[in-house]
């Protein structure tokens, strides 16, 4: 059976330089760009339920667009002025400079991570250095209960849920003809089971790919068979400064009953998840499209 058309849990890219549309070109291959998953703000109603006084914080750990959207949305509903002197660390450059639909960026108030982690170097400096600061972590409803790089600094912080993920259920008209489902995050899985309670993988066969550890067992707790799974992604620095933007990719979308998973340089056009596994595409044996 050959590969034709593949559903990408994820949003439509923002931009046409994606290397999902390389690989729809360059294979003949219809790329749908479909979320399983939505996020959706707490209402204030639910929001008060955890007695949260957003005055009272004088910085913000921000992890994500949605911890920045939900923010500064629930101040606003609140009726709580945010103060120019806030503070914000950021677990990305990109998050830092979303700020700016918000607030006007300046250096002295925003720090952010150079690894795109909360256990960052640079960040945990930051932070450490503003200690005196008492801290705010917007977080999802599904989160891990403490943050050990930030207890280690021994801050004053608070994890407060302002967002949920939730199913973004399929339309009863709405068609599933996918040969192939690529899957980013555990809910996803939830989801598919969710819409799709008898989803049979082999009536037409129809082949699962993710990316990371979490999702790869999401797909095999919930019974399915996981055929292409990219673990675990490494980058390397090289000295040619034309190669800045290459990375090594281990294991390569290797099928799971392959005994060995090799090492093969490919190009990235972004760090994003989704461009890495879709970069890994084109060398590995998905891209033949006749997955065994």
């Amino acid at each position: 059976m050959s590969i034709k058309k593949i559903l990408v849990s994820q949003p439509k890219p923002s931009t046409p330089k994606s290397p999902y549309y390389d690989i729809a070109e360059r294979h003949g291959v219809e790329v749908v760009f479909r979320p399983f998953i939505k996020v959706e703000g707490l209402s204030v109603k639910e929001f008060r339920h955890q007695k949260v006084n957003l005055a009272d914080y004088t910085a913000v750990v921000l992890s994500s667009r949605h911890a920045v959207d939900n923010f500064f949305r629930l101040c606003e509903e609140t009726r709580v002025s945010v103060p120019d002197t806030t503070k914000y660390f950021c677990t990305s450059e990109s998050i830092a400079l979303y700020l700016q639909k918000y607030i006007v960026y300046r250096k002295r108030k925003i720090f952010f991570s150079a690894t795109g982690k909360l256990n960052d170097t640079q960040l945990l400096a930051a932070i450490n250095k503003n200690k005196g600061e008492r801290f705010l972590f917007p977080v999802s409803d599904v989160h891990d209960s403490g943050a050990p790089e930030l207890d280690k600094l021994g801050i004053n912080y608070d994890k407060v849920v302002m967002y949920r993920t939730v199913s973004n259920d399929f339309g009863p008209d709405e068609p599933f003809d996918f040969d192939m489902l690529l899957f980013f995050s555990p809910a996803g899985i939830d989801s598919l089971k969710k819409n799709f309670p008898d989803f049979n993988q082999d009536d037409p066969k129809v082949y699962i790919g993710t990316y990371g550890l979490p999702t790869a067992s999401a797909v095999t707790d919930a019974g399915l068979r996981l055929d292409y799974s990219l673990d675990d992604c490494r980058p390397r620095r090289f000295p040619d400064k034309d190669q800045r933007r290459t990375r090594q990719i281990i294991p390569l979308l290797s099928p799971r009953n392959s005994p060995s998973s090799p090492i093969i340089n490919v190009t990235c056009l972004s760090i994003h998840p989704g461009n890495y596994l879709c970069a890994a595409l084109s060398p590995a044996s998905l891209c033949k499209l006749t997955p065994a």
